[in-house]
């Protein structure tokens, strides 16, 4: 397997940050923006797409800052994916920070897919 690459992404949103944690952490906010469908039981979260299917384990949550997953796949590689809402202390500004891995072809095909799905997230919550 190919290494993968860590990339950032940064998405300023205007809507509280307690509102927006709840769209990153929770299986029918996620569900709304990010997948079809998500269901979780215990720490495992299962998203659905158009009938595809992938297994996430939660990784680590904290109230009311981020959620970090590692695919099902990716178990035993240092690969993950994390939304951290970020809150500049002097504008209040909010800002949804993304970290993702792919390998490196792939790293633009990516950006474009969290931009599409940060996007809808955006008019769900009237911050466009």
């Amino acid at each position: 397997m190919e290494d993968k690459i860590k990339y950032e992404m940064e998405f300023p949103i205007q809507v509280s940050p307690s509102l927006l944690y709840q769209y990153i952490s929770t299986p029918s906010g996620l569900s709304e923006w990010y997948a079809d469908n998500v269901n979780s039981r215990g720490e495992f979260y299962t998203f659905i797409w158009s009938g595809s299917e992938e297994r996430a384990k939660l990784l680590s949550k904290k109230s009311p800052e981020r959620i970090k997953f590692r695919w099902v796949e990716d178990e035993g590689d240092d690969f993950y994916f994390e939304l951290r809402i970020q809150v500049d202390e002097i504008t209040k500004d909010v800002s949804l920070m993304i970290t993702d891995y792919a390998e490196e072809d792939e790293i633009e095909e990516g950006k474009m897919l969290w931009e599409n799905m940060v996007s809808n997230l955006k008019s769900i919550l009237g911050s466009v």
